[in-house]
Order: C-alpha cells, then sequence, then structure tokens
C-alpha cells in the first residue's frame, strides 16, 4: 500500500507543461508537506495502527504458508534493501502524492528472497530513505511507522507468486500472467490502503491512475533485473543509472512546480488588483464580483469539479465584469432601465475585459476568454458571440449563474433586491433558457433555500 503522500512504490508521474501543474497542486504540496511534520492523528492514526497490526499478521501468515525460496543470502537482501531506499528517495510531487520509482527493486525482491521476507525488507528500505527527512525534523518520527504501512502493498504480489509456486523470473507466456495477476493485487490494495484513510474516489483515481501506468512500463525491466540478478546479483545495480535520470527529471519537476506557485501568486495578485480598481472605480461591480467567487467557489464544490477548473473559475467570477472600467459611468451607474444604445455599450464590456486580460499576457489570456462568454446564454440568445449550451465553456455557465444570482439579490439604484427564494425561483424558470440546468441545480443547493417540491429543478 501507499500512503496519501506516496511515501512507498513505484511512482513516476509524466513529463507535462507547465499549465499542467495547476495552483492547486502547489496548495495540496504544502498540506501534505506540513502534515508530514505532525504526528498522525484522529482517523489516519487509527488507520495507521489497524494497517500495522494487518501488516503484521499478513507476514505471519506468508512465513508459515508461503513456499519458501533460497534467496541469495544476507547480502543480497541488504543490497535490495539499500537499492529500494535509493530509488524511494527519487520523489515526484504531484497534488497530495509522491512518485517515486521502486517497482525497479520491488519486482526483483519478489524472485531473489524468500516471499515472507519482501514486505519486510519493503518497510526497511522506506525507514532508511526516510531517515534524513526525520532526522532534519522535516518528518515526524512518529510517522516511522507509516513506513510499515506503506509497505502493505507487497502483500499482494507476494501472495499471487507463493500460489503460483514461487517460480524463478523469466519472461514467457505463464510468468507474464502470473505477473499482470501480481500487478493486479499490488493495485487493489494500493487502492484500499488509501480508502483506509478516507480518500474520496476521485482523489484516489487522480493520484493513482497515472502512477499505475508507470508502474505497468517498469515492470518487465524489474523483470529483466531480477532474471539476470539470479545468477548475478551485481546485476540488481543495473536500475541505478536510470533512478539517477529520473532523479534529474524530478529535480526539473521541484523547480517547475516552485515557479509555477510563484506564477500563480503573480497571477492571482493581478487578479485581485485589477479587482480593487473595478472595486474602487465603481464599489457595487467590486463587492459583486467578490460575492460571485464565493457562489462560484460553491458551485464548482458542489459539480465536483477538478481544481484547475475551481482555479478558472474563481479567477473568472472575479474579473468577470472588468471590462466595466472603459464604459461611461453615465450609464453605469444610471438610475434605470438602459436604452437600446445604452444596452449595446454595455454589453461591449464583456469583449473589453477579454482585450484588457488578453495583454496581460499569460494564464490570464486564457481567463480572458472565458470572461467574453460570461454573458452568452443556453438557448444561444446570448452575447457577444450568440454561444448556445455546451459551446458555452463550462465555468462562464457557471459565472453567468451565480451573478444573475447575485445581482436579483442585491440593492440596485433603480429596485430592491428580491428575497433568495424568489431568485431561485427565477432561476429555476430559465433554466434550459438563459441557464445550464445542471449548473442551476447546483446553485440551488448551495443557495441553502427551501423551494417547494414542484418547483425542484431536474437532477
Amino acid at each position: 500500500m501507499r500512503t496519501p503522500r506516496r511515501e512507498a512504490g513505484g511512482r513516476v508521474a509524466d513529463a507535462r507543461r507547465r499549465r499542467a501543474v495547476p495552483a492547486a497542486d502547489d496548495r495540496l504540496v504544502e498540506e501534505s508537506r506540513a502534515s508530514a511534520r505532525r504526528a498522525p492523528r484522529g482517523r489516519e492514526a487509527w488507520a495507521t495502527a489497524g494497517l500495522t497490526g494487518a501488516f503484521v499478521l499478513a507476514v505471519a501468515a506468508l512465513a508459515l504458508w508461503a513456499p519458501d525460496r533460497d534467496g541469495g543470502g544476507a547480502a543480497t537482501a541488504a543490497l535490495l534493501v539499500v537499492c529500494y531506499a535509493v530509488a524511494a528517495r527519487v520523489q515526484f510531487e504531484f497534488g497530495a502524492g509522491v512518485a517515486v520509482p521502486t517497482q525497479l527493486v520491488f519486482v526483483p525482491m519478489l524472485f531473489l528472497v524468500p516471499p515472507a521476507a519482501v514486505p519486510v525488507l519493503v518497510a526497511a528500505g522506506l525507514a532508511l530513505s526516510s531517515l534524513p527527512e526525520h532526522l532534519a525534523g522535516e518528518r515526524h518520527h512518529a510517522r516511522l511507522g507509516l513506513n510499515v504501512v506503506s509497505a502493505l502493498y507487497s502483500i499482494g504480489p507476494v501472495a499471487v507468486l507463493a500460489l503460483a509456486g514461487t517460480p524463478q523470473a523469466a519472461f514467457g507466456p505463464r510468468m507474464l500472467a502470473v505477473l499482470a495477476a501480481a500487478l493486479a493485487a499490488q493495485f487493489a490494495l494500493d487502492f484500499a490502503g488509501w480508502a483506509v484513510f478516507g480518500h474520496s474516489l476521485r482523489d484516489l483515481v487522480r493520484a493513482l491512475r497515472a502512477a499505475w501506468q508507470v508502474d505497468l512500463a517498469l515492470t518487465p525491466l524489474g523483470l529483466l533485473i531480477a532474471d539476470v540478478g539470479q545468477t548475478h546479483p551485481p546485476a540488481l545495480l543495473l536500475g541505478l543509472p536510470l533512478v539517477w535520470l529520473l532523479s534529474d527529471f524530478a529535480r526539473q519537476r521541484r523547480d517547475i512546480l516552485k515557479e509555477t506557485k510563484e506564477l500563480s501568486k503573480a497571477y492571482r495578485g493581478t487578479a485581485i488588483l485589477l479587482g480593487d480598481m473595478v472595486e474602487a472605480d465603481d464599489a457595487y461591480t467590486g463587492l459583486h464580483s467578490q460575492d460571485v467567487v464565493s457562489l462560484v467557489l460553491a458551485v464548482c464544490d458542489r459539480m465536483g469539479l477538478d481544481e484547475e477548473t475551481r482555479h478558472d473559475a474563481e479567477l473568472t467570477a472575479l474579473l468577470h465584469d472588468v471590462g466595466k472600467v472603459a464604459i461611461p459611468k453615465s450609464i453605469i451607474r444610471k438610475p434605470g432601465p438602459l436604452t437600446a444604445e445604452e444596452r449595446a455599450v454595455i454589453e461591449r464590456h464583456t469583449v473589453v475585459g477579454q482585450e484588457m486580460l488578453e495583454r496581460t499576457g499569460g494564464l490570464l489570456s486564457h481567463i480572458g476568454a472565458l470572461v467574453r462568454s460570461c454573458h452568452e446564454r443556453w438557448d444561444g440568445r446570448g452575447y457577444p458571440d450568440g454561444l448556445a449550451g455546451e459551446e458555452i465553456p463550462l465555468v462562464a455557465r457557471i459565472v453567468c449563474a451565480c451573478d444573475a444570482f447575485s445581482a436579483m439579490t442585491t440593492d440596485r439604484s433603480y429596485r430592491r433586491a428580491m428575497s433568495p427564494e424568489l431568485a431561485v425561483e427565477e432561476l429555476i424558470r430559465c433554466s434550459g433558457t438563459q441557464f445550464d440546468p445542471r449548473v442551476v441545480d447546483a446553485l440551488v443547493r448551495v443557495a441553502g433555500v427551501h423551494i417547494p417540491a414542484a418547483l425542484e429543478p431536474a437532477a
């Protein structure tokens, strides 16, 4: 099994362009680093204790039941532990997880030492790998026990190979079938171990999908090392050059995460500065935008959107009215309905907002395209491009509905605010024409307004 910080196992993250390392991942990485400095508590502590007990019982059962194998002796076991520890030091941080290429060492372990010794050696390799962080105070000493929990994933593959009669490492149809079953058992325990710590299914899939792909890629190479290592134990070192290469990639990823974090702060600071400029220019528009941000984030959470989309939605909500700074104040503050000519001028604000953000460059250019679409309608009768349905970016559809709800429930110079109940009824009435029905459903749920069953939006 792997802990939520991926403190064990064969995990290497894909090389991706910088946009694929969203600011939300930076936040999760920082939270994970902070959690490593404190003792396990609550559910994590109970899960750690329970899984440690399960590990001990499983190792004892393997010692009594699994067919024995002549290993390479203490020297081979020690070499495997050191190689595992070295591989585990190569960490690719992504979100709440850490990817490490230990599959290159774990697969040879399955074939070169007695079955019951494999989980113990994995736990020892993990403990040795984490020792520098414990000595430096970057990881709480109570988390040494998590190394045992992290090694639990090894039980499944060992049991599968024991059922197959502890075969020798060799390429062939039967061995490939056994290895496939061993990987399935490894992945199952990996998944189950995360679930015990209370992680959601979405987080599990997100954290494990790429990692499992890399395990599949490294396993054949691990089998080749095991095949050669059965007669030439020094061949276990053949994987270290690849580990060294991956360590360079891991360092580059850490640098990218650091740069992305700084860049994300700069973008958000720019967005806040522009929002402050809007508020200084027109207090209603500025405060309204802040209210829309809160609604938008709640709707994103209700709809279960990923962190990158949520981040885009936050910036779009903050800046959706930024183009109004270029609209004459006589129109913005007019105490009454607008004329057709005035309406045409004010409807230019989304295009102006996009142009402003595109001039800013970088991520805000992408946000500018979303700002442009925030007044499109689900039925295609919005502005400025007459987009309809799924043609409208999801983020823009969310901001559009939240914008309308906030506007309806806020006092204006020419009308009093609606009650939240009446505003929700209006949202439902316009669902499928002005607004995306799925967004309306989520917004109604987060608004916390009781409405009659007859008006309930379709789920």
